[in-house]
């Protein structure tokens, strides 16, 4: 890990740390966990937390995400993400917004791939059932190829669509955009949810993950799915 992807991932977690200091940080925090033993023997676990806080006309987002999956003592699948976005309220509906986001994922290809990123967002439906909106904007990336060791920076576009959808008066629908393009390789995520209320404090969530990279390193598939079942707790 070269000294630029140190340091976001270090301003990441760094931001994040007064987080169980702050009373008025909100948010949600999902685990799935699934062991299985008999003619294979298969350990998967997922971790995902992501609050915010909001104050005066900022609002700070901060979120962590942790993957780890092996079949019969062979690891099958390995990541660990962070990111964080400050968002400074222009309007009631538009907000100027500034982010970081690291991730280091041991078989997509890349040792880790990191970004800044600045812009525009808007609010396209802001009510009790329904919130929708977009964000656009340019910044900077760093990548690293696990195969070769070799780096790549160049500048990027960033998009992104959050939408939460109030379905009924226990389920919710939530889908997450997110696109990061450079002339050396594409990004694409996109995380769509159906989550049902079990309690005031807990849901469970169904969870479809697919992520695809335009130019992977060599003999490497582009596109990655996971499927999850996770509990969730609000904070």
């Amino acid at each position: 890990m070269n000294r630029l992807s140190s340091t976001i991932l270090l301003a990441v977690l760094a931001l994040g740390a007064s987080l169980p200091a702050a009373a008025q940080w909100k948010g949600k925090g999902e685990v799935g966990i699934v062991y299985a033993r008999g003619n294979t023997d298969t350990d998967t676990v997922n971790v995902k937390v992501d609050t915010s806080r909001e104050v005066e006309r900022w609002k700070h987002s901060f979120g962590v995400t942790a993957l780890r999956a092996a079949t019969s003592g062979d690891k099958t699948a390995e990541r660990y993400g962070a990111n964080w976005q400050s968002d400074y309220k222009l309007t009631e509906r538009s907000y100027w917004f500034g982010g970081l986001r690291y991730e280091q994922d041991e078989f997509s290809g890349f040792d880790y791939q990191a970004s800044l990123s600045t812009g525009y967002g808007y609010k396209f439906i802001d009510n009790a059932r329904t919130k929708f909106s977009g964000q656009a904007g340019a910044g900077y990336r760093r990548s690293k190829l696990k195969p070769t060791g070799a780096t790549e920076s160049n500048a990027i576009f960033r998009g992104d669509l959050k939408l939460e959808h109030t379905l009924t008066d226990t389920t919710k629908l939530l889908d997450a955009f997110v696109v990061e393009s450079g002339s050396d390789n594409t990004f694409v995520s996109n995380v769509l949810a159906l989550q049902v209320k079990i309690s005031d404090k807990f849901a469970l969530s169904v969870a479809l993950d697919v992520r695809h990279n335009t130019d992977p390193p060599v003999n490497l598939k582009k596109t990655d799915t996971l499927t999850t079942v996770n509990l969730v707790y609000a904070f």
